[in-house]
């Protein structure tokens, strides 16, 4: 298969996997605080991405049972239906069976998480992660800009609750669009073996500091999240302008951080790329803290938020890199989910405090203290750098097909 067709595919896919993540930290804040629900509640739905932290439970079925696709399929029919249902419910005072709906929702959405980053794992060659990543992050920036930002101009013509007939409807084009995509070879190994093949993988020298660098690397950002649609909601700004530019504008500005992180990252290597643009995504937690600690007006606001979109687009495509690099291929479903679940755990820990730490600290404290959350993972860059290897291969040609034999897994040293 060519790179090129490779990244049609990605593209595809990784659309798919960023719509839910938009509805999550986009819509459903603003949906819930528009109508009256508490800071501390809104924090508390940290709670719901409790499946993107623990999906490596059932990884191991999505590598041993059915195609990729289609666990894709399924998890996009199963998250159109709980969009569909989400009206039904008085947001106001939100139900026990509201959440579980939306727990559902997020359920789905982690199983998919795992069947598309095995798929993505599964084709690429070796020095194809840092093209292929930034098409990847870009893609599903697009979908975060569509159903989290794009939806938010239905809000006042016609209500929320076309946003969520919205949503269920595109949830169905993705399911039927996954059904579509190439099958990807499955290695179905007996369980022991299966076991002591990941528990090679879990044990490699370095483990321990590589995986707390996948946890601390992004902490800043994650922490910060459920906090940064609120703080637009008390400046007084509308769904829309708050569509427009914390979602819209800052989403373009987040694919061409993504794209250019990609290059970035496939030119200078993946370890240099991790370092230098992880800098630039800490930045922008500052420039919030700055804003809110000077009160600063709408320019100074908007500047904040696409700073934000534009280096978070440039770490997040260096760090999948990585992540894709130190995967073994066979079990791609189990390692990936695993390491993207380190990076996630951080969410339903910390971040369901994010509302009381914001009503103690103020805004500007808060986002101080996030700012100073990503520095421990520079720490850990010594052992970083012997997983990615001495060097990084550079991808080839767009149009080039990757040659037949699998890439060995890039050893521990």
């Amino acid at each position: 298969m060519t790179l090129r067709k490779k990244l049609f595919w990605i593209s595809v896919l990784y659309f798919a996997q960023g719509m839910p993540f938009g509805v999550v930290i986009d819509v459903l804040p603003v949906y819930f605080r528009n109508h009256g629900v508490a800071l501390r509640d809104i924090g508390l739905m940290a709670v719901l991405t409790l499946p993107w932290t623990i999906k490596p439970l059932w990884s191991p079925f999505v590598d041993r049972w059915f195609e990729r696709r289609t666990w894709v399929t399924a998890c996009c029919a199963t998250m159109a239906f709980t969009m569909l249902a989400v009206p039904l419910f008085d947001p106001a005072s939100p139900t026990l069976l509201l959440w579980l709906f939306l727990l559902a929702f997020t359920l789905a959405s982690a199983t998919q998480d795992i069947a598309i980053d095995a798929f993505c794992v599964g084709i690429l060659a070796k020095g194809e992660e840092g093209v292929a990543n930034g098409v990847r992050v870009a893609w599903y920036r697009v979908a975060v800009m569509a159903s989290g930002g794009t939806t938010m101009y239905l809000v006042a013509p016609f209500g929320w609750h076309w946003v969520f007939l919205a949503l269920g409807l595109a949830f169905i084009v993705m399911a039927i669009a996954a059904w579509a995509s190439p099958p990807v070879p499955v290695v179905h190994r007996p369980p022991r073996e299966y076991a002591r093949q990941l528990l090679r993988f879990l044990t490699r020298p370095g483990s321990i500091a590589v995986f707390s660098f996948i946890i601390l690397y992004k902490i800043g950002d994650v922490v910060m999240g459920p906090m940064v649609k609120p703080f637009w909601v008390d400046r007084g700004m509308s769904a829309a302008e708050i569509g427009t530019i914390s979602t819209n504008a800052g989403m373009a500005l987040g694919i061409l951080g993504a794209i250019l992180g990609g290059w970035f990252t496939t030119r200078v290597g993946i370890f240099h790329g991790l370092w230098v643009l992880g800098l630039g995504q800490a930045a922008s937690n500052l420039c919030y803290a700055a804003v809110a600690y000077f009160d600063l007006g709408r320019p100074a606001l908007y500047g904040a938020s696409m700073f934000e979109s534009f280096t978070m687009g440039l770490g997040t495509a260096s760090f999948l890199a990585f992540l894709t690099r130190i995967c073994e291929k066979d079990q791609a479903a189990s390692q990936y989910a695993l390491l993207s679940a380190l990076y996630a755990l951080p969410r339903p820990i910390v971040a369901p405090w994010s509302g009381r730490l914001t009503e103690s600290l103020g805004y500007a404290g808060f986002f101080f203290l996030t700012f100073l959350a990503a520095f421990p993972a520079y720490a850990l860059l010594p052992w970083v750098r012997k997983w990615t290897g001495n060097g990084d291969a550079r991808s080839r040609p767009v149009d080039e097909p990757a040659p037949d034999a699998q890439p060995a897994p890039t050893p521990a040293r």
